[in-house]
This record gives C-alpha cells, structure tokens and sequence, in this order.
C-alpha cells in the first residue's frame, strides 16, 4: 500500500510523471536507433571501401594483384599513358587530366587567381600540400597570371616576397578569428582589381560557407574523410598485436562516419572540385555524390629539374653518410617519422631483418624527423637517419638510392616523395593503397607494393633483394619514363590553367576553351 501511495503522489493528478517517463523512453529509444545507424553507416562504407583492396590484399604478397588483375591494370596504364584520343567537353572528362597534351603557346587570357592556402612553404620545411601550392602557382604567375595568394603570417615573410616575386601575398592570422579576416581582406582585395576569374582553395583553405554560390570557386582535396576512414583502419590492423589501440584511433574510429556525413553535405558549397588521384575522383562521384562536369581528375606534378638521375651526386650523398661501398641494396625512406606513415611496422620488420647479422648488405637511409628516428639508431649501423632535408638536398637523397619505400598507412593523397623518386629513376616499394596502383605504380614495372602489415612488407623487401640491381634499374628506368610523361610540373599546371580558362569563359578567336582538343593543342 505504501508503494502504491508513492507511486500516486508521483504521478499527480495528470498523469505528468508517466508522460515524462514515455517521452524518456522515446529519446533513449531514438539515440539507440541513432547509434545503430551510424555503426551500419559504418559498416556500409567499409564494405564499399574496402570491396577491392581487401580481396587483393588476399590475393597478393608483393605485387600489385592476382594475373587476371595485373593483366586489367597493365591494360588501363596504358591507356592511361596514350590516351591522347580524347575529344569532347573536358569537363565530361572521367580520367586523369595529365593524359592530355595541352598547348605550349601563351595564355589567351591573364587571369586573375585568388589562392588561399593555410601555410606557404619555407625553404626549410614545407608538407606536400604547401609544396603543391607553391609549384603549380610560380608557373601560373610565370605564365602570365595575376596570382594573389592569402596565407598565415609567417615568421619570416621577407623570405616568401623574396623568392616568390610573380605572386602577391596577403598575410593574415588563420588561427580563430583569422579566418573571417582573410575573407574580408580577399573583399578588400577584390574590389581593388575589379574582381577575380578564379578562387582556389587549396583543401578547405577557403571556409565552405564563404564558397557557397560562387560558380568561379575550386577545391583541390588533398585528402578526404572517406579515404582517411581506410586509414584509421589499416593502422589499427597493422598495430603490434600487444599495443594497445590509442585513445586517439578509438576516438577516431568511434568518429570518422559523421565526418564523412558532413564533408558530403558541404562539399556541394565548392562549385569545382579537383581530385589528386584517380582513386579518389571516383570517391567524389560515386559516394559523395558530386555532379560529374564539377569533378575533374589532376594528379600533382613536381619540378624534373630539381628531381633528375644524378649518379654522381648520389655517390657523394653516400660517401657523406658513410654508406657502406660493398652495400648490396640502398633503400631509402623520406617524410614525417611518425606513426601514420608506417614507421612502427617497418620498425618491427627491419628488427626481424636484422637480427642475428642477416640482411647485413642492406642498407636503409631515412630523411626526416620524428619520435622514430631515435628508434631506429636502435637497430644498428645499417640504418642511418639523415634528418630533415631541403628540396636540393631530396635530390641528392634520391640519387643515393637503389629503390624509394613508402611505407605510408594513410590511405589519402598521393604523396609527391614517390613522383621525386621516379623522377631521378628509382622504382617504387608501396604500400597497396588504391591511390597509389591506380595513378603511380599500376604494375610490377615500375615497382612492387605491398598490403599494410608488417608480414608482407618483408616479403616485399625479401622480393627486391631476390630480384637483384638487374632488375631493379630497369624499374628505375621505367618510372622515370612515367613520371615523364604524366607528373611533370608544366603538365600538371598545364591541366590547371586549362580548367580555370574554361571556367573563366575564356575563349581565343572566339574558340570554347572546355573543348578538346583544339588546333593548338
């Protein structure tokens, strides 16, 4: 009787307390259903990312696929490599922009480029996004273009106006506020020069919300939360089975589906959309669900001057690190030496190979700097750790080589130390990542791949060796054949200054720019 009472006095006259109790049991019913959704989600995309990498992680050790595979891939290079029959609307165009062959004779049109872009490489340190910006933009502004680049405040900005004099820089503080700043100061700008042709924003440089509506805006995504997906997973899979995970990949991973929800919802806000890789073109049709004609494929370009076969320097690079003259393979590693790029698994493998005085005729150099590099001093004389490097000092680096490892697990981009590599003709060992066998290493000519554990890299590693100098320089040879063709510098901003004619409404003698190919090209 005494419950009963209670129970009365908590349920009012109105029954108040039972309408609250039902409307609780709707919200908890309601983020159960929410929770199960996003883990669906989850699982959806995992299927779809994962439904050809997975099966040809199974079915290969150390080269990129089973026969019937690798005979498909050989085929789409090359096409890949010839594909100069195109004819059309180039904004219809589903394949790499890089495969066409576009006029060498003066722009049409000078136009008027706004560019923002986080951070502007220095001399000393820059990621392969900056370096991306800052190549395709000197050989704009050395076209002719008016380039305007808004960016952060440098600490040494007399450096930047100094080697970069074509461009016009506006400094800003991306940091909060700076964002809202650096619009007004484009607004500012803007009116000044009677408007621009084309804004590019190098990844969400530019805020979508400022993008919206603008049909002169480009994006170049340098690396999407779908791709990213694969890698959070791959770096869990390829985690020491007595690591525990970190609570930032848990965090991640818990995550990851709700960003790939939100860029798919902004994205639209940027009209143009440029794809670095083949791989991730067809991520911006088929999943975010982008308009086909705002979707066109360039992959990135680098210098051949600065990146060019230098025996001579390469020697020398050995001598000043002490490379062993009678070392039977140089392998070399360049960028960040942090977890994400697979330093761990090359770690655990390299330790194995080491072990009790094996492999001692294998020698690796590492360029760059991180918590890893300390870890590898651990491993013995066969390993040195050059430190950071300058563009100059990559070349030399390069040259040194026997064959260029990229042990990277992120999935996203397409990594500019592998385009530098071929380019002073070395081969490739890669990880198997679609970016990277769709538009780089499409077939064991030019390379070997590896899936991201620590079992098949060694194989990979076990495979150059059992292959020997013979047939790794004719891979060599190969790559830079490649990279000539598809990664040039000039090609690539070639591609660019195309597009942002035919966005512009650029025309010569009254001919549609967006066509191709025309009688100059």
């Amino acid at each position: 009787m005494e419950e009963k009472g209670t129970f009365r006095e908590e349920m009012g006259s109105n029954g108040v307390f039972s309408n609250k109790r039902r409307l609780k049991r709707l919200l908890c019913s309601w983020a159960c259903l929410w929770r199960i959704f996003l883990i669906l989600s989850l699982l959806f995309y995992t299927q779809l990312l994962f439904s050809s990498d997975l099966l040809q992680w199974r079915h290969c050790d150390t080269t990129t696929g089973t026969a019937e595979e690798t005979t498909a891939i050989i085929a789409s290079s090359a096409k890949l490599t010839t594909d100069s029959t195109y004819s059309g609307d180039l904004c219809e165009l589903q394949t790499a922009w890089n495969t066409l062959t576009f006029g060498s004779n003066p722009s049409p049109k000078h136009l008027k480029i706004a560019l923002f872009v986080k951070k502007w490489p220095s001399r000393r340190k820059a990621a392969g996004l900056e370096r991306h910006a800052q190549t395709l933009h000197r050989i704009l502004a050395q076209r002719g273009h008016k380039v305007h680049v808004f960016t952060r405040l440098l600490q040494e900005p007399i450096e930047v106006l100094r080697d970069d004099k074509a461009m016009q820089f506006h400094f800003n503080n991306y940091s909060g506020p700076g964002k809202a700043s650096s619009w007004s100061l484009f607004q500012k700008i803007s009116k000044k020069v009677n408007g621009f042709d084309i804004i590019h924003s190098e990844s969400v440089s530019l805020p979508d919300k400022y993008a919206k509506g603008l049909p002169n805006v480009v994006a170049t995504w340098h690396g999407i939360a779908y791709e990213i997906i694969h890698s959070d997973i791959v770096q869990d899979l390829a985690r020491d089975p007595v690591e525990p995970r970190s609570h930032t990949l848990e965090r991640a991973l818990k995550g990851r589906v709700g960003k790939v929800v939100e860029e798919i919802k902004f994205f639209p806000n940027y009209r143009h959309h440029i794809a670095i890789s083949d791989y991730a073109g067809d991520v911006l049709r088929k999943i975010y669900m982008l308009p086909v004609e705002n979707i066109h494929i360039i992959l990135n370009g680098v210098d051949p001057k600065m990146f060019r076969p230098n025996p001579v320097r390469g020697q020398a690079f050995r001598a000043l690190h002490n490379v062993p003259q009678n070392a039977q393979l140089v392998v070399g590693m360049a960028g960040r030496l942090v977890r994400d790029k697979g330093h761990p698994m090359v770690f655990r493998v390299l330790r194995e190979m080491f072990m009790g005085n094996q492999n001692k005729n294998m020698f690796f150099l590492i360029a760059g700097d991180g918590p890893w590099a300390s870890r590898y001093t651990e491993l013995g004389s066969n390993i040195k750790v050059v430190g950071s490097l300058s563009s100059d000092q990559l070349g030399d680096f390069y040259n040194a080589l026997d064959i260029f490892m990229n042990p990277t697990l992120r999935a996203q981009g397409l990594d500019l130390t592998l385009l530098e590599a071929m380019f002073c003709g070395k081969p490739l060992l890669a990880t198997h990542f679609s970016s990277i066998i769709r538009s780089v290493v499409p077939s064991e000519e030019f390379g070997y791949t590896f899936s991201p554990t620590h079992e098949s890299l060694k194989k990979g590693l076990e495979r150059v060796l059992e292959d020997g100098k013979k047939v790794v320089k004719k891979k060599g040879r190969a790559c830079r054949k490649r990279a000539t063709l598809l990664f040039t510098a000039e090609k690539m901003a070639s591609a660019y200054e195309r597009l942002f004619l035919c966005i512009a409404k650029g025309h010569k003698n009254g001919t549609d720019l967006c066509k191709y190919p025309l009688n100059f090209d």
